[in-house]
């Protein structure tokens, strides 16, 4: 093997600094977090009011290790929280009524130390990730239909889901990922209106 020119042996020992210098923060922010993400709804109610249908809800969420290393790693991962107005139909199949969507999207930022959080195109930036977390845990008056009217809330129920979204990784983290990855956040609940209003 032919000797290292001095700009070579430079550029060589600066990268196994730089590694030895990143490597060993990665394992200790991830081992606070538990071996599997934590998705767990915890309360879901609906409001009708003349400003229309208001969803509210809260989520248990806990990332894993795995998760939470990526991020430090400068890996974005997006989350979907959706609800499905749907009008039952026993002659056919639910009629959609509308659809509503709400994307976060959280990463870490080495420069500042600091996590980002995008939702709807505005960001904001927290100390610490479960700031950023419990940004998203929680939304307590979400707008996801126009009123209904009087007399039709038995007709209609709505689906609600709140998950990790896998699509919008790297496609090469995307392989192999299912419910057994530890990547698995995924949750979907069914309320009535007619019940919500009880």
């Amino acid at each position: 093997m032919p000797p290292l020119r001095r700009r070579d042996l430079l550029l060589h020992s600066a990268r196994l600094a730089l590694a030895a210098a990143v490597a060993p923060s990665l394992p200790a922010r991830a081992a606070d977090g538990p071996l599997r993400p934590v998705a767990e709804l915890t309360s879901l109610s609906v409001n009708l009011s003349d400003d229309g249908v208001l969803l509210a809800y809260a989520v248990r969420l806990e990332l894993s290790r795995e998760l939470e290393q990526m991020l430090t790693r400068g890996v974005a991962l997006v989350f979907v929280a959706e609800a499905e107005l749907q009008r039952t139909r026993w002659y056919w199949f639910d009629q959609t009524r509308t659809v509503a969507t709400r994307r976060w999207r959280l990463s870490h930022q080495p420069l500042t130390r600091q996590w980002r959080l995008n939702l709807d195109g505005l960001s904001r930036h927290f100390g610490s990730l479960q700031e950023a977390l419990d940004a998203m845990r929680r939304t307590p008056r979400w707008r996801i239909a126009d009123a209904l009217p009087a007399g039709e809330e038995n007709e209609h129920h709505i689906d609600f889901s709140f998950r990790l979204a896998a699509d919008e990784l790297p496609r090469p983290l995307q392989i192999g990922l299912g419910p057994q990855s530890g990547w698995d956040i995924s949750l979907q609940r069914r309320v009535s209106l007619h019940a919500a209003m009880r």
